[in-house]
């Protein structure tokens, strides 16, 4: 990205979901904003018509896994199995995994197919914890530019309130700030991957046990 240019880069996990995602892309429209959304695998098979949407509405599509695992949890052949299980359904080259865990062996592998793409500002809009205020209040205190700033176009988001709530308030305090909206097409290769998600993954994978799929 040009240093003397001001962006941030929105990004949505989780998705498609009917009851979230077309609102989403209402939001996303009304603004003129082209967003990525990493989206889980069995999700698309379930909201074709959803997926269908995003696409036609000109956003970049990612892979969230096909069951919105944790690397830590699997073993290294489960967990690559079900990240190119997506590959059956969509053709991307951008890979999010799930919580930001992976092992090293994971991401080794992984980042021969895709595009590992990681952010540097998850809203946490999914808390139960969090009011909607204090979601906004996410993005005004640690948006900067460059920022990759996760949503979550899931159910968890929108039943709180905090979606609703946060997203185009979100939008509307970076636009007085003069920031514009990229998508992950324009990110260049430092932006794409952040080590030290990578690093907890590799904890996790180290000091807790791993799941075979389907357990």
């Amino acid at each position: 990205m040009d240093p003397n240019e001001r962006a941030v880069y929105l990004t949505f996990d989780d998705g498609p979901i009917p009851e979230v995602t077309p609102w989403v892309l209402e939001i996303l429209e009304k603004h003129h904003i082209k967003a990525t959304f990493f989206m889980v695998g069995d999700n698309i098979r379930k909201h074709p018509d959803e997926y269908r949407m995003v696409v036609e509405h000109g956003h970049r599509i990612g892979n969230h896994t096909f069951n919105h695992i944790r690397g830590f949890e699997y073993s290294n052949p489960d967990y690559l199995a079900n990240a190119r299980k997506v590959d059956d359904i969509i053709h991307s080259d951008l890979f999010r995994p799930p919580h930001g865990h992976m092992g090293f062996r994971q991401y080794y592998t992984l980042r021969y197919h895709y595009r590992i793409i990681m952010w540097d500002l998850v809203t946490r809009d999914y808390s139960k914890r969090m009011r909607p205020e204090q979601v906004l209040n996410n993005v005004k205190r640690y948006a900067r530019n460059g920022s990759i700033i996760t949503f979550h176009d899931s159910l968890k988001s929108w039943n709180n309130g905090n979606l609703q709530y946060a997203l185009p308030r979100a939008i509307e305090f970076l636009k007085e700030d003069q920031v514009d909206f990229e998508s992950a097409m324009t990110l260049n290769m430092g932006q794409w991957l952040s080590i030290p998600f990578i690093l907890i993954g590799v904890y996790f994978m180290c000091f807790h046990g791993k799941k075979t799929a389907g357990k």
